[in-house]
């Protein structure tokens, strides 16, 4: 019997780590986040009816990849018997990093669509039990690009801000409560009943089971891919994604239906904050985009917008995209060419609260001010707003629409000396396409931009009557679509640079004092998802945080190198280091921006 005592033990243990390892599979960690006493909106030159309205606008996506009425009738991953909370409530979305109370009952980036039409086959999802066609729910580019930051009890959301989302738990935690919906006991009785009705009968579920099968295993092919890359990738974490990797898996792979164009998200970037966005003459952290169509329409494809690449019986491109919504939003974003006498009439940079973040030492700024003007205006410009900013050499000439762009200063890598993997990746995969879709290159950066014009053109050649030629060249913000992936990073101005950490494209500097410190001198290791704002570094808290991401510079694609200021020359290095003094002096200024 001794003898066996060991045995039994060895089993009891691997049995034990392997429910344990089975409730971390099944489970979605998440941080615990302090109730707020206030919350406050930045004044950023919206009326809170056009914030609201930018906040739910419906592009056309279906990111879930399930209709409205079952994404609201989910439970959240948990194991019960009992009913659990609802997967939409505010407390558990919000652990998500979404903002939520909202008079829309969604959270900020969520939105309802229309009827749930697949464009591959022209034919809705319905409901088995009324036989009406489901809704869309799907994000919308506020989800990613509005900032939030605590400090001593009061929440201020920012417009156009970067998000501390983290949408790789999301994603994990909605599959999980499908999988739940499906598997668990009792729990697909409670969703048909909030989906089909309490009378629906036998025959109507086992027809909705069928659709959450279907669902399920369309899921496991995605969860399949992402496993096949996994060695490559590199986890994203709050605040930030490998948005155009992730873009080119979505209209490359899973709508093509061509795995071997899956690629590994081995490139993450912060959220970038998008006001003024709409003037410049290069989008993207690369610089890599022109044409303000192509760039929002890309995203909603890239979050799921549905289109077809593979019917010949259906229009190929014909897709969900709501190109008249996505145009909207650009211009309200951008407002009237901005000039001297105007300024930018869209959506402006948040100034710096001094009621909630202490006032700003005005001797300080005064000697940043000419730091500024030594240190960072020849790639930053002159600041927003000044003089020298709009002086002409800082903008385009005036094209046929008389609209002129503020020009990007863009950098060599091997001269700003930060992670190369963004720009880097871009610039080498190759996508394989069929020729029927009639796109003449392999490069991933042309062929996206050219499927998404075919997309944009279809959705202009299909609307009654068609959209005449010079409309199409407003919606398409009278730029012309130009791609280029220049192993290169843009510099674009500063103005509410306080209110958008982590920095560097990467994410991977967790404030503005670690970013005008040494790199020897910047954090290693540090934590992103805390929202308690620092107002001396200009940055979220860093410190351990349970459910939060620990970011690690020495991994591919994080690397937090370059654009420092030392007095030891090397790649990456822009000029000597700062002192205490000066890096204060700095800081008091760019508040001010």
């Amino acid at each position: 019997m001794r003898r066996l005592w060991p045995i039994l033990l060895g089993i009891v243990v691997l049995a034990a780590a392997g429910i344990y390892y089975l409730v971390r599979m099944l489970s979605v960690d998440l941080p615990d986040y302090p109730k707020v006493a206030k919350v406050t909106w930045l004044d950023q030159n919206w009326s809170p009816s056009q914030s609201e309205w930018m906040h739910h606008a419906d592009q056309g996506t279906v990111t879930f990849s399930m209709p409205y009425e079952w994404l609201s009738a989910l439970e959240q991953p948990t194991f019960t018997l009992t009913a659990g909370p609802p997967f939409l409530s505010d407390d558990y979305l919000d652990r998500f990093g979404f903002i939520t109370g909202n008079s829309s009952g969604l959270p900020v980036g969520f939105a309802r669509g229309g009827n749930f039409v697949d464009p591959t086959n022209a034919e809705p999802w319905i409901n088995p039990a009324n036989g009406k066609a489901l809704t869309t729910i799907g994000l919308t580019c506020a989800a990613c690009h509005t900032g939030r930051l605590t400090y001593k009890g009061t929440a201020v959301m920012i417009d156009g801000g970067s998000a501390l989302t983290d949408l790789g738990k999301f994603r994990k935690a909605a599959g999980l409560a499908l999988l739940f919906t499906r598997y668990a006991p009792f729990r697909f009785d409670r969703f048909a009943a909030k989906v089909l009705g309490p009378e629906a009968d036998d025959s109507a579920k086992a027809q909705l089971k069928k659709q959450l099968e279907q669902a399920l295993a369309n899921g496991e092919i995605e969860v399949n891919l992402d496993k096949k890359v996994a060695a490559k990738s590199i986890e994203e974490g709050f605040g930030r994604l490998d948005a155009l990797n992730r873009i080119g898996n979505q209209v490359f792979a899973l709508d093509l239906m061509q795995p071997d164009n899956y690629a590994a998200q081995s490139a993450p970037v912060a959220y970038p904050h998008i006001w003024n966005t709409s003037w410049f003459d290069w989008v993207q952290y690369n610089a890599s985009i022109m044409q303000p169509m192509v760039r929002n329409a890309g995203e909603a494809l890239g979050v799921r917008a549905l289109i077809n690449l593979t019917n010949p019986k259906q229009p190929l491109f014909a897709s969900t995209v709501n190109v008249e919504s996505v145009f909207e939003m650009e211009q309200q974003l951008a407002g009237k060419q901005p000039t001297a006498e105007t300024g930018f009439t869209g959506l402006l940079a948040p100034r710096w609260p001094t009621d909630l973040l202490g006032p700003i030492n005005a001797e300080l700024a005064n000697k940043g001010a000419a730091l500024y003007a030594s240190r960072c205006q020849s790639c930053h410009l002159p600041p927003v707003g000044s003089e020298g900013f709009w002086d002409q050499k800082h903008w385009t000439g005036a094209n046929a629409a008389g609209e002129r762009y503020l020009r990007m200063t863009i950098i060599p890598i091997d001269e700003i000396g930060t992670d190369p993997a963004q720009a880097q990746g871009m610039a080498d995969r190759k996508v394989k396409l069929p020729p029927e879709l009639g796109i003449n290159t392999d490069s991933f950066g042309l062929a996206l931009g050219q499927l998404v014009e075919k997309t944009t053109a279809r959705w202009y050649d299909s609307q009654t009557p068609p959209v005449p030629p010079e409309r199409r060249d407003i919606m398409n913000g009278n730029r012309p679509n130009e791609i280029q992936a220049p192993l290169k990073y843009k510099a674009r101005p500063l103005d509410g640079i306080w209110a958008t950490p982590p920095f560097l494209h990467n994410g991977s500097v967790p404030t503005i004092d670690a970013l005008l410190s040494p790199v020897k001198d910047r954090p290693k290791t540090f934590w992103l998802g805390n929202r308690e704002y620092d107002p001396e570094k200009l940055g979220y808290r860093t410190e351990e945080l349970s459910g939060g991401f620990k970011f690690d510079t020495s991994k591919p694609g994080n690397s937090n190198a370059g654009h420092e200021f030392s007095d030891t020359p090397g790649p990456g290095v822009i000029g000597p280091a700062l002192k205490p003094d000066e890096k204060a002096a700095l800081i008091a200024y760019l508040k001010t921006l």
